[in-house]
């Protein structure tokens, strides 16, 4: 009797994988022989471990990556696709979002970049940082529905509390004047701030032309490519070649 009502004030403190654990070591003969302090360690061991990997599901979960199962145990290191350990490694790390600096991935269609970008998103999200992906396109639309309904303030707030903020399929379409002015608003909250990881088929030599409003380009782009790192990804379509998951990047850090 007093098991189960042990048990069951554990769960109504919210504390269900101690709850469970303390059940376990009940039933395991085992457990005998350790002495007190072993099996409470072992108890909050247990609910600490749950409480945490619940934590990380949420922040996958929000992070509502593209491409959920990409991550850094995946990414191919044969020689023939010419990966620099060294480069990751670097950067995965995290010190760059530490930092309030950006990661830009740029290369053409298929040459893994956003599944790259989704393997720091998972693992940034596995270091208890918060991450949010977006492609530019619906970005801008959810910006200018909120816009609309008076709700826009609170959609930067939500967008800045992220810690990195991953924006995909970046300079698709040219942006009119209203959209150029959506992206400063974000990067003027974001500049030393929070970190972005932007995927792009065109190289950031060109991404000025993107903009119709070419002082709302200068003003954005000078909060975005003098603070960031940049792989540029090379080779054929990963998509036409079974098994490969990413592709050779060079690293470029711009002051």
């Amino acid at each position: 009797m007093l098991t189960n009502q042990t048990a069951n004030l554990l769960r109504a403190m919210k504390l269900p994988a101690m709850a469970a654990e303390y059940q376990r070591q009940r039933e395991a003969p085992a457990m005998e022989g350790l002495d007190f302090d072993e099996r409470i360690a072992m108890l909050v061991d247990s609910e600490w471990r749950a409480r945490e990997n619940n934590r990380i599901t949420r922040l996958l979960r929000g992070a509502n990556l593209r491409l959920s199962n990409a991550c850094f145990a995946d990414i191919d290191y044969r020689p023939v696709r010419k990966l620099d350990r060294t480069t990751i490694a670097r950067l995965s790390d995290f010190a760059w979002v530490k930092e309030r600096r950006n990661l830009i991935l740029t290369g053409a269609t298929g040459t893994g970049k956003t599944w790259l970008a989704c393997a720091f998103g998972a693992e940034a999200c596995r270091m208890g940082l918060q991450v949010a992906f977006y492609r530019v396109s619906r970005l801008l639309n959810e910006m200018a529905a909120a816009s609309e309904l008076g709700t826009f303030g609170k959609l930067l707030v939500k967008i800045k509390r992220n810690d990195i903020l991953l924006l995909d399929d970046w300079g698709l379409a040219r942006l009119t004047p209203r959209e150029g002015r959506f992206l400063l608003e974000i990067f003027e909250d974001r500049y030393n701030e929070r970190a972005t990881i932007i995927c792009a088929q065109l190289p950031v030599a060109n991404w000025h032309g993107i903009f119709e409003d070419a002082t709302c380009a200068d003003a954005t782009l000078d909060r975005v490519i003098h603070n960031a790192y940049r792989l540029e990804l090379h080779g054929p379509s990963m998509r036409a070649v079974p098994g490969n998951v990413t592709q050779t990047p060079t690293i470029d850090e711009t002051d």
